[in-house]
């Protein structure tokens, strides 16, 4: 039996700078506006650190408020200042380039659509870098509905699939004869996903780690699930010794938001049960 890893997993350079950067305001009176990244178990340990999570402004009266790596609207920094908060901003810099690019887009004048999920905080986010004024889009059957128009530009969720943006543009290249394409998808979310893919050809069984609520690893669960059997964890205890029975060959891959103690937590335990 044989465990072989992907190429790329864990964390990317978005979450190991927002890691870090939160590290470096352990002092008791910082806190970030929801949890920094989407990984629990990571949140949990910089509590422990002393940095704590609020979900709220109003929630602080004093201290230093960290912007978590998914970004937040312009009103967010204007109400922090007005509360006389120390702004740190740990946003992604792949999610503030989408964030000002739709941003642009509409101070040139063109409608904007967003192709990511309406629900997650990094689409809000560069929602509200749009004035509030984009369409988001999550499917094939929504782009058809988009009326025409003189001028079309259109981003995209960092973590969003390659392959479903370009469905999506697709619908959306017959509704203007202007049309600006901005392909915010991050380097590190394309070769994970091309990775997970690649392995997922060769295995019998892929283990997918990462945050339940993490959009990037429930995707790469789904590209796997397409290729052989998958499960996706968030920790070392839902491994189930049963999942490797009759098994040559276990891949493992993780989001990007999930820290390298818990892979190999997961790798140690495959090995382990491999072994008896």
């Amino acid at each position: 039996m044989e465990i072989i890893l992907a190429e790329y997993l864990g964390f990317c350079y978005g979450v190991k700078r927002a890691i870090r950067i939160a590290r470096e305001h352990t002092d008791g009176t910082s806190c970030t506006l929801g949890p920094i990244i989407h990984n629990p178990q990571m949140v949990e340990r910089l509590k422990s650190e002393g940095v704590d999570v609020v979900e709220n402004l109003s929630d602080m009266e004093e201290g230093t408020i960290i912007i978590r790596s998914h970004g937040v609207g312009p009103q967010v920094y204007q109400e922090a200042e007005s509360k006389g908060l120390k702004i740190v901003d740990a946003t992604c810099p792949y999610v503030k380039k989408a964030q000002l690019s739709a941003k642009k887009l509409v101070e040139e004048g063109y409608k904007v659509v967003i192709v990511g999920e309406k629900n997650h905080p990094e689409v809000k986010s560069i929602f509200e870098w749009s004035n509030n004024k984009a369409i988001i889009l999550e499917t094939e059957e929504e782009a058809t509905e988009i009326s025409s128009c003189q001028k079309l530009g259109i981003v995209s969720q960092t973590t969003v699939s390659g392959e479903r943006f370009k469905r999506i543009v697709d619908k959306l290249l017959e509704k203007s004869s202007d049309i600006k394409i901005l392909r915010t998808i991050c380097t590190a979310t394309d070769q994970r996903q091309a990775a997970a893919i690649e392995l997922a050809q060769k295995v019998d069984l892929m283990l997918v780690i990462g945050g339940k609520n993490s959009a990037n690893t429930t995707r790469l669960a789904q590209l796997c699930e397409e290729k052989c059997r998958t499960y996706h964890i968030e920790t070392v205890e839902e491994l189930s010794p049963e999942w490797l029975d009759q098994i040559e060959k276990i891949g493992i891959t993780a989001g990007a938001s999930t820290p390298d103690w818990i892979i190999w937590e997961v790798h140690k335990k495959c090995q382990m049960i491999l072994e008896k």
